[in-house]
């Protein structure tokens, strides 16, 4: 196996009616989750910095069910702010960009032994025009952070566009919500900041776990309210002064998004065959 292991700045697809559900978001928002620049969508809008690994078979034959691993390590016994301002577990989600030719194994293909470790994730193609391309999540984290993916490698001899080369894997993956929302909206697991510069003039609770903050602009004196959402921690205090810009919440985020890549080769049988034979033949004749 080949194992890789790279940490990035990266993250992804949640819309405010969705606020889990990043790969269904992104089939619907893109046609390709990975743009031209490489970077997956999904750091549009999850914007921490957390590893990702992949590990693949480092050849394959064609026409042949193999795993793709996939591991999204973090620190279980943390817990993130939901959309209700409640702590809870952390989700996990994965887009697996394949080689073209390259798609999910078919329920008969798969081993026992695979769907047991596949056994409750549903994995699916991004769409109808890009089966190469696959996602999954959100699924709990818990029992998650390594997700297997059952591929089927393609076959040269059926699909003449595909050849006996050295093909690039491309994945993206996340643990928690994110910090954005595709309209531009920021979610409640961010950092909320003033609007203005002036005076902390009062923290008032609001409705349904919101805080009010009333500041005092340092031009004019007008007053000023910021609501903050339910679930995160007021930095600042009455009395105050603060800048524009200036953070009035502690971050509240403990997920994030990785990206990484690797390569696997569509082996041709017959080059094993020769390849075997000719080392046959020369410890032959060193006899």
């Amino acid at each position: 196996f080949q194992f890789v292991f790279v940490s990035l700045s990266f993250l992804g697809f949640m819309s405010p009616r969705m606020v889990n559900a990043y790969p269904v978001f992104a089939q619907q928002a893109y046609d390709n989750p990975r743009e031209a620049t490489g970077r997956i969508v999904c750091a549009n809008c999850h914007l921490a910095q957390k590893p990702t690994e992949i590990e693949v078979p480092q050849a394959v034959l064609p026409d042949t069910v193999f795993e793709t691993v996939v591991s999204i390590p973090y620190d279980t016994s943390v817990k993130q702010v939901t959309a209700s301002g409640a702590p809870g577990p952390l989700n996990v989600g994965a887009v697996l960009v394949l080689p073209e030719g390259f798609k999910l194994a078919p329920k008969e293909r798969i081993s026992n032994e695979i769907k047991e470790k596949t056994k409750g994730v549903f994995i699916q193609p991004y769409s109808k025009t890009r089966p190469n391309i696959l996602v999954v999540g959100p699924i709990l984290g818990d029992k998650n952070r390594e997700i297997v993916f059952p591929i089927l490698s393609p076959d040269p001899a059926q699909d003449k566009s595909v050849h006996y080369l050295n093909y690039p894997i491309y994945v993206g993956a996340n643990r928690g919500r994110g910090q954005v929302y595709p309209s531009g909206e920021k979610s409640n697991n961010t950092v909320f900041t003033s609007t203005v510069a002036g005076k902390i003039q009062s923290i008032e609770a609001g409705d349904k776990g919101k805080t009010n903050v009333i500041i005092v602009k340092s031009v004019g004196g007008e007053a000023v309210s910021q609501l903050i959402p339910a679930g995160l921690k007021v930095s600042v205090k009455t009395g105050d002064v603060i800048k524009a810009d200036q953070a009035l919440t502690y971050d509240p985020n403990v997920g994030g998004f990785g990206q990484t890549e690797t390569e696997i080769i569509l082996q041709n049988a017959n080059r094993v065959k020769g390849m075997i034979a000719f080392f046959f033949t020369v410890t032959i004749a060193q006899i």
